[in-house]
């Protein structure tokens, strides 16, 4: 019952996540087709080229990070699903069945999730943006322009988060490949520290992307001083930079939690909590990972808008005028709010991975509880797990983000005069807005614990006895599957159950 329990919760929360993303990109296409057209009908801002390219590249970079959150969430909750099934997997190995077909089975569960989802989002979205447009003519003044609401280029959202959640799933199917018939008779779900840190060919991959993003991130700032689009190469140096550090977070990810967990006292379940990120690198990575990326994107544009300001003072060789600061703090604050939708979808796939952790390490919660644990030890083991990612995600996610921001800030605006002074190239270091990254640390913190609310649950509800006995499945199935299988295996022979990619 439990695996049915997992897969529906994978699928689910995938599904909302292709949703959200669908919606998110709807909206904010029709966001900035609506101001595109309010501004074109302004005869002193219609005419303004610069300002029509800049919406243009903020609308692509936006959906394109909202795409990127969504693949990244995908991918690591169906890595998690596929670890939870490792078992069931090795029992269908063992039977016969090949990994490609296992792996094509994950694939399709992807593309279903993904087609619902984006059809979900695409009528919300459109709801949204006629109810948004309605509200900003009524109670925002707004002035009245002729702008339809649903357009064929809508669907562009939902075609990319389609298949952007089909080859998520795929990738984090990946594991499928190296399970072996041979894994039926034990019980390890995810890999050991050592192992998960020791693949030279992930880790390489990981630290060349990682390198040629801080080239494009470099190549970046220095083609904005030409034109605006040294952002877009900067957002390809974010985009694989980030990457290259998912890519080796069971790397470094793993000791940190340890190293934070240390601080949070000396307690059997403290200790039992640090120790938890090195007995499970993979499911500790890819949930501070997710937390890492909502931090830096919100960050992100909190540092982009206040260091604009400080790049057009610098062109401009004095203070930025009050209007154009009072119009970038409110475009600095939308864009913080829409890209917060992108923090949502991690905190979605953070309350999955928590949950579907839970349920993975049943036996180890009946064992605890059969060893005398109580349901407040328990209920502390999980809110540590979450307090030490929260910590190592909101300080590893600051740093990123004040980095991306200035980034961003100097390679779209180093090239653009303002006066009065007109200087151009402009070089600013970053300026933080403490005030807004104040609100990020507690908001993450809040939204981490809450989504810790769930999972606590259910690992109090782990009974000792049901815990221990369940292996897998039911006793009675098992028992009868396994003498035919064993049988089968025998006579395929040993060859084929120590193949990790079988056909």
């Amino acid at each position: 019952m439990s695996a049915g329990i997992r897969e529906s919760r994978g699928t689910g929360a995938s599904i909302l996540v292709a949703a959200i993303s669908t919606a998110f990109g709807v909206v904010l296409l029709s966001a900035t087709g609506y101001l595109a057209a309010v501004l074109s009908a302004d005869p002193y801002l219609g005419e303004s080229d610069t300002l029509a390219l800049v919406l243009g590249i903020l609308s692509a970079l936006l959906l394109g990070v909202a795409l990127y959150v969504a693949a990244i969430v995908t991918a690591n909750t169906f890595a998690t699903v596929v670890a939870g099934r490792t078992r069931r997997i090795a029992l269908l190995r063992l039977i016969g069945a090949s990994a490609r077909s296992q792996r094509s089975e994950i694939g399709r569960q992807g593309l279903s999730a993904g087609l619902w989802g984006a059809l979900i989002g695409l009528a919300a979205g459109i709801g949204i943006a006629a109810l948004g447009i309605i509200a900003a003519e009524t109670f925002l003044g707004v002035p009245s322009v002729d702008y339809p609401v649903v357009q064929p280029v809508l669907v562009l959202p939902a075609i990319a988060v389609t298949l952007t959640t089909w080859a998520a799933a795929w990738a984090g199917s990946r594991r499928v490949l190296t399970v072996t018939p041979l894994q039926a008779l034990g019980g390890a779900v995810e890999q050991p520290y050592r192992e998960a840190r020791g693949s030279r060919a992930r880790t390489v991959g990981a630290l060349v992307l990682l390198g040629c993003g801080v080239v494009l991130l470099a190549g970046g700032i220095l083609v904005g001083f030409v034109t605006p689009f040294g952002v877009v190469v900067a957002f390809f140096g974010g985009v694989l930079s980030f990457s290259g550090l998912a890519g080796a977070s069971t790397l470094f990810m793993p000791p940190l939690l340890r190293a934070v967990g240390r601080l949070f006292g000396r307690s059997a379940m403290a200790r039992l909590a640090a120790e938890n990120a090195l007995r499970h690198p993979e499911r500790s990575s890819r949930m501070t990972i997710g937390v890492v990326m909502g931090v830096a994107l919100v960050t992100m544009f909190g540092v982009a808008g206040e260091t604009t300001k400080s790049v057009i003072a610098a062109s401009g060789e004095g203070e930025a005028p009050a209007e154009l600061t009072t119009l970038l703090d409110t475009f600095s604050g939308i864009m913080m709010g829409l890209v917060a939708v992108a923090a949502v979808i991690a905190a979605v796939g953070l309350v999955n991975l928590l949950t579907l952790g839970i349920l993975q390490r049943r036996r180890e919660l009946g064992l605890l509880r059969a060893l005398g644990v109580t349901d407040r030890q328990v209920r502390r083991l999980v809110l540590l797990e979450a307090a030490h990612v929260t910590v190592t995600a909101t300080v590893t996610g600051l740093v990123l983000g004040i980095l991306y921001g200035w980034v961003a800030a100097q390679s779209l605006f180093g090239a653009i005069p303002m006066p009065p002074a007109w200087s151009t190239p402009t070089f600013v270091l970053p300026a933080v807005p403490w005030g807004p990254v104040a609100v990020i640390v507690v908001a993450t913190a809040v939204l981490t614990l809450l989504a810790a609310v769930a999972p606590t649950r259910l690992a109090t509800n782990v009974t000792p006895v049901e815990a221990l006995r369940e292996d897998g499945g039911a006793p009675a199935s098992r028992e009868k599957q396994r003498p035919r299988g064993i049988r089968r295996y025998r006579r395929r022979g040993a060859r084929t159950a120590l193949s990790p990619a079988g056909r």
